[in-house]
């Protein structure tokens, strides 16, 4: 019994040596989870429906928790500046960019669309680059070149022809795109939104909020997409749907998981996952979820798994920590 607890104690500091790589690690499970079950809720109550919930649903944690730590269910010092930013952060990111991400999940699946995320942080770079005006490296070109290849290892084949050919449905491509485009630019004007709300917070109360400010900036971001989803549902006509949602349980529980586990578990411990190690190391563990999928679509959806595909998901994440670790 001595000697058992001898080496639990000898274990426990070097696992809090290693918190922040296992926080990582926890938040690629947690996306995985997101993903999946944004595929099945998706599936069972249409990607319009299932965003205005996921949006109004995200949109209330964040409020509850805005109203715990600053004592008002809004960003209380965001300026006019700060909000336009990340309305539009709201728009691109949350609006276009996970309708084209829900819309991959229906059209190829969660796993590829996953993989088609990875394209994010290359967006992010050129998005930066010509808003920003921040240089493009080669270390950033080469992370770009490898991130492509794995893509298309996993996408590309040859038809009876022996040509090169997609293996998969276009459209689904295309979404896939899409979904990376609008994240990595969300991503770059949510920067310009939030260096502005900074900007806005009086000096005597900063390093209080400091901590708190990205949640209030999703918030915004989440009233967009709210919006933005809303209206289209009922311009589109289909408004009915969101009373018919209600008798979707599952569907509904898969909302609710993809939230907490995306929006509300993932964001949140994305942020202590830098605290307890480098931001770079963080990153790239947390990228991993293209290769975590893989085994749960098997399981879930029968999703087979060949090499063709294992080997574009690591070279695909290979280029994404390329954009962290060089």
């Amino acid at each position: 019994m001595c000697y058992i607890s001898q080496k639990m104690c000898n274990f426990a500091p070097s696992m809090m040596r290693y918190l922040g790589e296992l926080i990582s690690l926890g938040v690629a499970m947690s996306w995985t989870v997101a993903a999946l079950a944004s595929e099945v809720g998706s599936r069972r109550l249409g990607v319009l429906v299932m965003n205005v919930w996921r949006m109004a649903l995200a949109l209330l944690l964040s409020a509850l928790l805005m109203w715990a730590v600053l004592g008002a269910p809004y960003p209380v010092y965001a300026g006019g500046a700060a909000w336009a930013w990340l309305l539009a952060s709201g728009v691109v990111g949350y609006f276009f960019g996970d309708w084209c991400l829900f819309n991959s999940y229906l059209t190829i699946g969660s796993r590829m669309g996953q993989l088609f995320m990875t394209l994010a942080p290359m967006f992010t770079a050129l998005s930066a680059w010509v808003m920003l005006g921040q240089r493009l490296s080669w270390t950033a070109l080469l992370a770009m070149g490898v991130t492509l290849l794995g893509i298309a290892i996993s996408v590309l084949g040859r038809n009876e022809e022996h040509h090169v050919a997609l293996n998969l449905p276009l459209k689904g491509v295309l979404f896939g795109i899409g979904a990376g485009l609008g994240q990595g630019v969300g991503l770059v004007l949510s920067k310009l939104g939030l260096d502005c709300y900074e900007q806005d917070v009086p000096a005597e109360v900063l390093t209080a909020v400091e901590g708190y400010l990205p949640f209030g900036s999703n918030m915004i971001r989440c009233v967009a997409g709210l919006l933005c989803f809303s209206m289209w549902l009922l311009l589109s006509g289909h408004g009915s749907r969101m009373r018919e949602s209600l008798k979707e349980r599952r569907g509904l529980l898969a909302m609710v998981v993809a939230v907490f586990s995306g929006p509300f578990i993932g964001v949140g411990f994305s942020l202590m996952a830098v605290q307890y190690t480098a931001a770079g190391i963080a990153s790239t563990i947390m990228a991993m979820t293209p290769i975590i999928i893989l085994l749960p679509s098997k399981w879930l959806f029968g999703q087979p798994i060949t090499v063709r595909a294992v080997v574009g998901a690591v070279i695909s994440v290979v280029g994404v920590s390329l954009f962290f670790l060089l």
